[in-house]
């Protein structure tokens, strides 16, 4: 038996965050992963890889949108030489991981993580002792019960394609299935027919209603058609390819479907039980502090029942380290605020949102005002002959910033700034007297213009 202070499981941001901000205090640290590719989602199969088929789109999209405005000959999509970039960076994650891991001291410990009691794990055949554990296994593509599910492939299949095909069906209306969707759209075939297939009412169910028709629309006139309420029975491999039947009698046919309707929380095998740790088909019940039902036991990032993304993942495990630093060493705790939760949708446009949607302030009785518009025609957008460009900034009475909803093409710098102001308690007109000085012309100095009609007389 080898003994901890803190055991950590899962090699992905949110558990390597931990893992370094308590080694780097001097405390014991070890590192258990099941995986033959240490380094997690994020780095591999998610948010950076995803980054380098998106810089091509966007680059795509641009020209697309200047086309006869000062651009001629738009470029096309290389899909295989984005793969071999993208690659590049990938395939050194698994042994740069290790490699920082065991040079900042860290134990590392490959194969499975097993709780055989409140204080002790298996790690393939060595049995471990913490004081402290800290869970940070990460999701996985959530479970979909229909005939031929089987045939899907994962987002992390769709993002090592050789080739892309032209038929191209989404299954699930959510971040992967837009995102991928775009890419597709720009960096495959031309002419190719891309679906996505969502079963609810509408797709991207967290996200303002008004504001996801408005990217529905400019998504379908880049080819890609959003269809809702379909309840899909079966996946059939057909030597046409893929076929997808509905409840309604409809199909659809591709050339591959791709699993987009979500994840769930990577719990298998951890044995959770034995270790008095409770949880749900949502992930591990946490407090603000991060700490489980059994007050040695945290767990951050994906696997945990908060929100699944890569920045709160890495804030978790801060705000987890902290509270075990607290009460080996004494000093500050921490807790968890989600109000202000940046969300973004890499597409193009990109859109993005953080706090309150309106739909969920009317379901709360909160009042609140509104500054909305849409197709805007400011010459930020005109000079790169963009239209469906929009926003929705909501506000409480005291002019506080409630919730922020961005279309645009740099919707990331945009919400950060509505994000600060949010954290930092401003005012929408204290807010604007700040945007007066951003630099100009720029998205960001168009937040002037969003304000106005929120300023006090």
């Amino acid at each position: 038996m080898e003994e901890f202070q803190v055991v950590v499981i899962g090699s992905g941001t949110a558990g390597q965050t931990a893992a370094y901000d308590l080694n780097e205090k001097g405390l014991r640290v070890a590192l258990v992963e099941r995986s033959g590719r240490p380094g997690g989602t994020c780095a591999q199969y998610g948010c950076q890889p995803k980054k380098w088929f998106y810089e091509a789109t966007e680059t795509i999209a641009r020209c697309r949108h200047l086309e006869g405005k000062g651009i001629e000959g738009i470029p096309r999509g290389a899909w295989p030489d984005v793969l071999r970039e993208k690659n590049r960076f990938t395939s050194r994650v698994p042994e740069k991981t290790v490699e920082g891991l065991q040079k900042a001291g860290i134990a590392f410990f490959a194969g499975d993580a097993r709780f055989t009691g409140p204080g002790t794990l298996r790690a393939g055949d060595i049995t471990l002792k913490g004081d402290y554990f800290l869970v940070a296994t990460g999701a996985r593509p959530m479970p979909l019960p229909m005939e031929g599910g089987e045939h899907m492939i994962t987002s992390r299949d769709f993002l090592e394609l050789e080739n892309l095909p032209p038929r191209v069906i989404f299954v699930g209306g959510g971040f992967i299935s837009f995102e991928f969707a775009h890419f597709a759209a720009r960096l495959g075939p031309p002419h190719g027919k891309i679906h996505i297939l969502e079963a609810a009412g509408r797709p991207l169910g967290p996200f303002d209603e008004e504001m996801v028709r408005l990217l529905v629309e400019a998504s379908r006139e880049e080819g890609i058609q959003v269809l809702t309420n379909v309840k899909i029975t079966s996946i059939e491999r057909k030597s046409s390819g893929m076929v997808v039947s509905t409840g309604s009698g409809d199909t659809f046919e591709g050339d591959i479907v791709v699993h987009g309707a979500g994840r769930a929380p990577d719990l298998e095998g951890l044995n959770l039980e034995a270790a008095g740790v409770k949880h749900s088909r949502r992930g591990i019940g946490v407090d603000a502090s991060m700490r489980t039902s059994n007050e040695r036991i945290f767990a951050v990032g994906d696997c945990a029942a908060t929100v699944q993304l890569a920045r709160v993942a890495d804030e978790e495990g801060h705000t987890a380290a902290a509270n075990i630093l607290a009460e080996l060493r004494g000093g500050p705790t921490a807790v968890m605020d989600y109000g202000a939760v940046p969300s973004m949708l890499f597409t193009c446009p990109q859109y993005g949102m953080v706090g309150k949607t309106e739909k969920s302030l009317q379901e709360e009785g909160i009042p609140y005002r509104k500054s909305f518009d849409k197709n805007l025609s400011w010459p930020t957008y005109r000079r790169v002959g963009m239209k469906h460009a929009a926003y929705k900034i909501l506000a409480a009475e005291d002019g506080k910033v409630l919730g922020a909803h961005i279309l645009s093409d740099n919707a990331t710098g945009l919400l950060s700034m509505f994000r600060i102001a949010m954290v930092q308690k401003m005012t929408v007109d204290e807010l604007h007297r700040t945007g007066i000085m951003t630099p100009y012309p720029s998205r960001e100095s168009d937040l002037i213009y969003m304000l106005k009609p929120l300023l006090e007389d």
